[in-house]
């Protein structure tokens, strides 16, 4: 059985030189997890995602002296996987074309991981066609339940804006879904005659 360590008992082995890498050994062991499943809603593959997370525990690992104690050490850890996830992101822009994006449906039926049905499919095909930051908060908000005032720390937005691009996010999915719905639909009807 392993034992649980919170974060001040790390942050304390993190200040000692010859305990650094076993307390950086828990974090990685207690933190794998959660920044995976992050990074896998915002960066949908499964592959990308722990390409991701392995650049996050790199850069933690390379700043750890920096890390200065004024926020949580899980918050720190979910702001670099999220501007990792960014980045990543941007340079996926660089290399796909746009109609790649609306291949995301079919891309995650056929990711062995991936256990969703058409409809959840649909819906993260929908999200990756937001612009980053929109997706980023819907995603947190949303499957997170993070709230507004820890986003705000974490992306150092206000909560106003926050709040504004997850409700256009929102209203951006429901279209998207919408649209697509009656495109599937008048496509089921040609189809029939």
């Amino acid at each position: 059985m392993t034992k649980q360590y919170d974060e001040e008992q790390i942050l304390n082995m993190l200040m000692e030189p010859g305990q650094q890498r076993r307390a950086f050994g828990m974090i990685v062991q207690l933190y794998t997890e959660p920044l995976y499943w992050k990074i896998r809603r915002i960066v949908l593959d499964h592959d990308d995602a722990n390409d991701v997370l392995q650049n996050t525990f790199m850069k933690a690992w390379n700043s750890i002296k920096d890390f200065q104690n004024k926020s949580k050490l899980s918050t720190w850890l979910y702001r670099i996987a999220i501007n990792e996830s960014l980045d990543h992101l941007r340079r996926q822009q660089h290399k796909v074309s746009a109609d790649a994006d609306l291949a995301v449906a079919n891309r995650l039926m056929a990711d062995d991981y991936f256990d969703g049905d058409e409809a959840q499919a649909l819906l993260q095909e929908a999200i990756a066609a937001l612009p980053e930051v929109q997706r980023t908060v819907f995603t947190l908000r949303y499957f997170d339940e993070m709230k507004y005032s820890e986003l705000s720390k974490l992306m150092g937005t206000s909560e106003g804006a926050l709040k504004a691009s997850y409700h256009i996010a929102v209203k951006k999915i429901s279209e998207y879904v919408l649209n697509h719905s009656t495109n599937t639909t008048s496509n089921n009807k040609i189809e029939r005659s």
